[in-house]
């Protein structure tokens, strides 16, 4: 795959949490390989190294905060070697005289290229940062001819319907139209696992705070996961509750699960929003328990998709008395299906929003339904504390 390039200040803690939080998952989304010499250095001497990484690289990011002598030396040969066009400038906000931050005596940018186009970064609003990169990095993609590869990873989408139809034929069987799904893939370079390693992370990825978990692990011969050619499966249809689960992992991370829907099991015909936000943040934590168990880099980009189906003719209420709707909301709709790109750090870090991002769009078709973010922030911490009320 394309390689990127990231041109920054070396041991500072701010501008580690900038390249990690901000400018390694946007490089990630726009189908790069992130590098940089501290990181992915192989050994050899470091100018020799630099000027391999700056020569193989389609994006190059430099940052130019601090005034670093080694960056800005790093920056001048790229230009000199005429791939300006590859490179993407960056800095603190507050190196610019017109910022209300800048401080006569502070850090600024060179005047030999204060002419630039250089994108600004506020540590209070690095979510916006990410999306204006991201923009920049695709539009030089273009001009470059470098192939943007669109939200990374590449979903495997033969692979995702062969399971959809295994779990589909599972809900029929149990006369079940409603389901959740859970789809999860990794970035490139992406892992390769034996079906024991998967096997283990599976059973340890398991969260019991709801009751019935996001893909059940359990060790009677008749539910237990088989192995295949190419990772693991598991069909669960237990004899004491009316519900299915299908789960399968693949070997190089690729994750599905699909069940019916725990509010038919109380009450057919309508979805708890509570219930909806409990089990989309039981399946974030999951997903971040297997993969770390799995060893993924905890920055690596992970693009986490949540559809659910059967919605049509259903009512929004919730699923106890302290929370429930003046009335219950109808459903036109009947499949929402919402993707989005996080990472392990990202998901203990901003939990609350990726659940809200994820399920937003599911809460609207209800007669344009909306949660105040208090209202997300109490059922995920309360879930996270073992309280699913």
């Amino acid at each position: 795959m394309p390689q990127g390039f990231i041109i920054i200040q070396i041991g500072n803690e701010e501008l580690d949490r900038l390249c990690a939080d901000a400018i390694v998952p946007t490089m990630i989304a726009c189908g790069l390989d992130p590098k940089r010499v501290d990181k992915h250095n192989q050994g050899g001497l470091l100018k020799s190294e630099i000027i391999r990484f700056i020569n193989d690289s389609d994006i190059i990011v430099g940052d130019l905060t601090n005034e670093r002598p080694n960056v800005y030396l790093e920056v001048g040969y790229t230009m000199g070697v005429d791939k300006f066009k590859n490179l993407v400038l960056t800095v603190r906000q507050d190196h610019f005289p017109d910022s209300p931050d800048y401080k006569r005596d502070g850090p600024r940018v060179h005047f030999d290229l204060a002419g630039y186009d250089i994108l600004r970064w506020n540590p209070d609003k690095l979510s916006e940062f990410r999306a204006e990169l991201e923009k920049r990095i695709r539009r030089r993609q273009i001009v470059v001819s470098v192939p943007a590869r669109g939200p990374a990873p590449i979903w495997d989408t033969e692979w995702i319907d062969q399971q959809r139809a295994a779990a589909n034929a599972g809900l029929a069987d149990i006369g079940r139209s409603g389901y959740m799904e859970v789809r999860a893939a990794l970035s490139f370079p992406k892992v390769l696992k034996t079906q024991a390693e998967l096997n283990d992370a599976a059973r340890g990825a398991q969260i019991n705070t709801f009751g019935w978990p996001i893909a059940p692990y359990l060790n009677t011969e008749e539910f237990r996961p088989r192995a295949r050619a190419d990772g693991i499966v598991a069909r669960v249809k237990p004899e004491t509750k009316e519900s299915y689960d299908y789960w399968a992992i693949r070997r190089n991370g690729d994750f599905y699960f699909a069940a019916s829907l725990f509010e038919d099991e109380r009450r057919p015909g309508f979805i708890f929003f509570n219930t909806r936000i409990v089990r989309v943040t039981e399946a974030l934590l999951y997903l971040a328990r297997l993969y770390t168990t799995l060893g993924v880099e905890r920055t690596a980009g992970i693009s986490v998709a949540i559809r659910h189906g059967g919605l049509k003719g259903r009512h929004l209420q919730a699923s106890n008395m302290g929370r429930e709707l003046s009335r219950a909301l109808k459903s036109d709709e009947d499949l929402i299906d919402v993707e989005v790109l996080t990472s392990v750090d990202e998901i203990e870090a901003k939990l609350v929003e990726k659940v809200k991002e994820l399920l937003a769009p599911l809460f609207a078709v209800f007669e344009f339904f909306e949660l105040s973010d208090k209202v997300y922030e109490d059922i995920v911490n309360r879930f996270v504390k073992g309280d699913v009320s």
